[in-house]
């Protein structure tokens, strides 16, 4: 495939450029930004372009006349080789490093101390059902040791009692059979002659 048809991609950003260009824009002041925006350390000096929001190399910072180094606006080697308008742009060093230094620790320090508290988020709980709904559930219920299939309460109760029925019958009648002359034992006799007590004295 010819290279003439391969897309273009960004090149990485170079520390110093040789580039005598000077973009026609205005000059960028530092004291516009923010402390936290750019780094006017010698061995690292850059800043966030305002054009395409990255980090971008000052080339010269120590210099009569700094500038941003040319650059593209995507990743270097994946994104299209398009230039950014900032490029080669003046900057104004109008900030002391010392001065920048105590604006970004004291920004770190007021930063500690808003940090968010842990948000503790109430549990998830099912609504209730209606009175409707848990009748209908009742008349469905079913026990684990006799599964119904979904039959009606009221036609499992009968099937039971029909199943125990007779048992219980049985057991009421030998019950109610004592045998003739015999009490239970510890219990006071029963009186068999009608009691009448006389009235007191007057």
């Amino acid at each position: 495939m010819p290279a003439s048809t391969l897309e273009r991609t960004a090149r990485p950003r170079r520390s110093r450029t040789r580039s005598r260009n000077i973009n026609g824009r205005p000059a960028l002041v530092i004291s516009t930004l923010k402390p936290h925006q750019y780094d006017l350390r010698t061995a690292c000096a850059s800043l966030i372009c305002p054009d395409c929001k990255t980090w971008v190399p000052i080339t010269c910072i120590h210099a009569k006349k700094p500038k941003l180094v040319p650059h593209d606006t995507g990743r270097a080697g994946k994104a299209p080789a398009i230039r950014c308008q900032g490029s080669n742009r003046l900057i104004t060093v109008d900030v002391k490093v010392k001065k920048w230094q105590e604006r970004l620790e004291d920004g770190n320090a007021e930063t500690v101390h808003r940090r968010p508290t842990t948000v503790l988020r109430k549990p998830k709980v099912a609504p209730a059902p209606a009175v409707s709904q848990i009748a209908a559930q009742k008349q469905t219920a079913t026990t684990d040791d006799e599964p119904g299939d979904g039959w009606p309460l009221w036609l499992l109760r009968e099937l039971k009692w029909a199943s125990t029925e007779s048992a219980v019958r049985d057991a009421d009648t030998r019950r109610a059979q004592l045998p003739a002359g015999e009490a239970p034992l510890g219990a006071p006799p029963v009186p068999l002659k009608t009691l009448h007590p006389e009235g007191r004295a007057s």
